[in-house]
């Protein structure tokens, strides 16, 4: 049988959470407080996710929606890798979806673990941000196809974001199994095992963008068109991407 679940977070600007609600295998647990990324920026309140059944297999309809309000800091992290695994026969794709909004003068740190895609499994992911003029956002999205020794399964990703009601990103990636001829080939992830993407947003770069540029052979830093950068990056294992990543974040942020 299918699970249909949604968690839901809303975070406050004095650190509460007034919702915090855990559902099926999404178990939802207030963690530690980190450090914020803005120099003299008050600590953000964290949350884990922590899977408390095996999610999402076939058929699955899984969700998890925050909200940053005004002047709230948030940090959102996993305590393991999601793994897509297959379902029962005739089940059909499962489907994740993140709807995140983020206030003003609010602060977003989604920093999950990876996501597998195991070979026979089906997923589509759906990432909706909307933030507001003076938000600030650093979203990270990573996905391994196929776990040690196996094919990838078929994973299909959207992230689309709107800031003060405006696109600012809106693109589609899809892999495996019936996905468009091609997509392992050099023109999408050229033999690769890891793909990954980092979406830093920062009011403070406006008017004083940050310029283009490849980090190593397959990784790159594109600014958008808003106080925004996209870092892309290809490698043959999770650990690699996630060095490369962490530099870049590092170095987009300090």
């Amino acid at each position: 049988m299918s699970v249909h679940a949604t968690a839901r977070i809303v975070a406050e600007a004095d650190g509460g959470l007034p919702v915090l609600a855990s559902d099926g295998p999404l178990a939802l647990r207030r963690t530690r407080a980190v450090p914020s990324a803005v120099p003299g920026g008050a600590p953000h309140t964290r949350v884990t996710v922590v899977g408390a059944m095996t999610a999402p297999l076939g058929g699955d309809r899984l969700a998890i929606e925050a909200e940053v309000r005004d002047g709230a800091r948030l940090t959102v992290g996993s305590a393991a890798a999601t793994v897509a695994l297959p379902g029962r026969g005739g089940a059909g794709p499962a489907t994740y979806d993140v709807r995140l909004t983020v206030g003003e003068g609010a602060e977003l740190r989604w920093l999950p673990e990876q996501l597998v895609s195991a070979c026979g499994s089906c997923l589509r992911t759906r990432t909706t941000v909307e933030l507001a003029a003076g938000a600030r956002l650093v979203l990270r999205e990573e996905l391994v196809l196929g776990r040690h020794g196996e094919e990838p399964g078929t994973l299909a990703t959207r992230l689309t974001v709107r800031r003060a009601g405006r696109p600012l990103l809106d693109q589609e990636l899809a892999c495996g199994p019936g996905a468009p001829g091609g997509w392992d080939g050099g023109a999408v992830l050229g033999g690769h095992r890891a793909s990954g993407q980092l979406l830093v947003v920062d009011p403070e770069w406006d008017g004083s963008p940050v310029g283009p540029r490849l980090l190593g052979d397959t990784a790159a830093v594109t600014p958008l068109a808003g106080p925004a950068v996209l870092v892309t990056a290809l490698a043959p294992d999770a650990l690699l991407l996630r060095r490369v990543l962490d530099e870049a974040l590092v170095e987009l942020t300090s």
